[in-house]
């Protein structure tokens, strides 16, 4: 009955990586261009067939830090298969991630 137990969590595990970086990261990416449509107005800001003309003050900058969210875990992605191809692995000792030796 053990060995149920931890498939179940590895596959918990799995599955909540996946959920998170196999549509966290594209609907992240949405919602970035979602918002550099609502900072320029115009018909992309509308619901239901109504145009707001006016652009909106936040939309740009938080169509950029949604960009700047992807473009930091896309790097993350690469360090540690990077990290792992040199024999080391990338620790979150700290509050940056840092390339460490396997110990």
């Amino acid at each position: 009955m053990h060995n149920l137990g931890f498939a179940l969590e590895g596959a918990w595990k799995v599955l909540s990586v996946g959920l998170l970086l196999g549509a966290g990261l594209p609907l992240v990416f949405a919602l970035g261009i979602r918002s550099l449509a609502w900072g320029e107005g115009g018909q992309a800001t509308g619901g239901q067939g109504t145009a707001m003309t006016g652009p909106h003050a936040l939309g740009r900058p938080l169509g950029y830090l949604c960009f700047a969210v992807v473009l930091l875990a896309i790097a993350l992605g690469i360090t540690v298969i990077v990290a792992s191809g040199l024999g080391k692995v990338v620790s979150f000792d700290h509050v940056w991630p840092s390339i460490v030796d396997k110990a």
